[in-house]
């Protein structure tokens, strides 16, 4: 599991996912596009939404559990991408859906877990003391 820290927001995906995720991210901030990222949240954080006024002033940080990266499906960059370009944002789905008819909605998949950065500091530090 991989995840993405922004502004002190640690969001996390499965890391095939975020691979997907990063590549489509990182030509929007590329070109100086501000855009909203939107994503499920698990029932474990209360099984709402989410979303993230994405800016290229703001650092972004994509961390992968796994050692190598995965296979890119291109059909699901380009669906994110489409989504990314939209008006409601980059909206995470899962990659069935890019082969599923333009005209049947995506599937919204949920982030595996959503926590403040400064909390996860602050957890670490104070585990390091004991």
């Amino acid at each position: 599991m991989g995840s993405l820290t922004y502004d002190r927001v640690v969001v996390e995906f499965e890391d095939r996912m975020l691979a997907h995720l990063q590549l489509v991210i990182v030509q929007k901030l590329r070109h100086g596009e501000s855009f909203l990222l939107s994503w499920r949240d698990t029932t474990v954080i209360g099984d709402g939404r989410s979303s993230a006024w994405l800016n290229p002033a703001i650092p972004l940080y994509f961390k992968f559990a796994g050692d190598h990266a995965p296979t890119i499906n291109p059909n699901w960059v380009a669906q994110l991408s489409r989504s990314a370009n939209s008006s409601q944002g980059l909206v995470v789905t899962a990659e069935e859906s890019a082969a599923v008819d333009a005209t049947h909605t995506p599937k919204i998949e949920p982030a595996i877990g959503i926590r403040a950065a400064a909390q996860t500091r602050a957890t670490k530090a104070s585990v390091s003391e004991r």
